[in-house]
């Protein structure tokens, strides 16, 4: 696997993409984001368990039944969630009207929304910008696109790898958004991905869940679930690699590389957290099992206290003991729990733990807790 340095969602083959400002944003900054591929894809998502679902998932999900999808049209700004059949009406017409200038169904256009909820989509302004999106598609607008899709992001946030499979050159591009609001659990973050592989919509599936799973269902800024989290991945078969259809060494060697993209993204959001100062790397061992583990990782992880001594460059090794203890583990105990920190003096701290009942172990990542995360959140609006 090479890794690709400035790469993106337009880097394998046959995808283009673009963005620009349609006044949704108040700053005047892009906030409309297209990513097409030239052929029709295979395609695979996760989605927030959030019940309160925003509404472009609504229809993402209903478009994405067939495994099958050609672009991807995002909105940052309005999350259009929590508004109803207004809101429902605004994103299928938004499938419709980029369905209609890339001359392509409605149904194969995926969308999704990221920014304050509870406010009506100005779908006017998505409507009178559409012609220029689409016009100014190109190979080389993987990055407006990346930066049209930021909210309170300081950062786009791209990766590409190069892997061979079946002896053929594969590429895989991707860009996210992810500041606040970060706790996915899909099974406010949003992440695309293209690849030019050859494979199974079954198989696209698997690699998808089982990268997600390791990657950003393993972070957390502040432990709040988004309405409007999304994974997708479009697969175009460009790169004409003999398909992947079961388990084997390609499909391994596509979930390396996938993983290893995803993974690098969920850190740049983590890195991007508002307000955060420092990156922590939480690391459990000794579980029951890999659920087990995960849940210790993340009640440390999320606690606020532990956040903010790692904010304050304070070792209290007595708030990761309570957020473990929290969980009501029986077995965990003052004489088996074994806590060790790296330096928390450092941008880059690793808490250990150890629970010292199984084999199991698993690895969450998140942010310290800062005074500017409060004043960007209590400000937001």
């Amino acid at each position: 696997m090479k890794i690709l340095k400035n790469g993106g969602v337009t880097t394998p083959k046959g995808f283009r993409a673009n963005g620009v400002a349609s006044g949704i944003k108040r700053s005047g900054k892009p906030d409309l984001a297209l990513i097409t591929s030239d052929v029709p894809a295979v395609a695979a998502a996760v989605f927030t368990k959030n019940s309160i679902k925003a509404a472009p998932l609504l229809v993402s999900q209903k478009h994405l039944r067939d495994h099958k999808a050609q672009a991807i049209v995002v909105n940052s700004g309005n999350a259009n969630c929590f508004t109803g059949q207004p809101g429902l009406a605004g994103a299928r017409r938004t499938t419709e009207v980029v369905g209609r200038l890339l001359d392509i169904p409605c149904e194969d256009v995926v969308v999704t929304s990221t920014g304050i909820i509870g406010r009506p989509l100005p779908f006017q302004k998505i409507y009178k910008a559409a012609q220029g999106l689409v016009e100014g598609l190109s190979v080389h607008g993987g990055r407006k696109a990346a930066e049209a899709i930021l909210t309170t992001d300081t950062c786009a946030k791209t990766a590409a790898v190069e892997l061979a499979l079946g002896g053929k050159k594969v590429t895989i591009g991707a860009c996210a958004k992810g500041s606040g609001m970060i706790a996915p659990d899909m099974a406010t973050m949003l992440a695309f991905i293209t690849t030019d592989a050859a494979i199974s919509a079954g198989m696209l599936k698997m690699a998808l869940r089982q990268a997600n799973d390791q990657s950003f269902n393993s972070i957390t800024v502040d432990g709040c679930m988004s309405t409007n989290d999304m994974v997708v991945v479009m697969a175009n078969g460009l790169a004409q690699n003999k398909p992947v259809v079961k388990a084997g060494k390609d499909l391994q060697a596509f979930v390396k590389a996938l993983h290893y993209v995803c993974l690098d993204l969920a850190k740049k959001i983590v890195l991007d957290g508002e307000g955060a100062t420092k990156f922590i790397d939480v690391r459990v061992c000794g579980a029951r099992n890999e659920r087990q583990a995960r849940k210790a990782g993340l009640a440390i992880a999320n606690s606020v206290l532990v956040k903010t001594a790692a904010f304050g460059s304070n070792p209290n090794w007595g708030r990761v003991a309570a957020a473990v203890g929290a969980l009501g583990i029986a077995r965990v105990t003052e004489e088996n729990l074994k806590i060790s920190f790296s330096d928390f003096a450092r941008k880059d701290i690793t808490i250990n733990v150890d629970l010292n009942m199984g084999e199991a172990k698993a690895v969450v990542y998140t942010s310290d807790l800062s005074y500017e995360y409060v004043k960007i959140n209590g400000e937001y609006n």
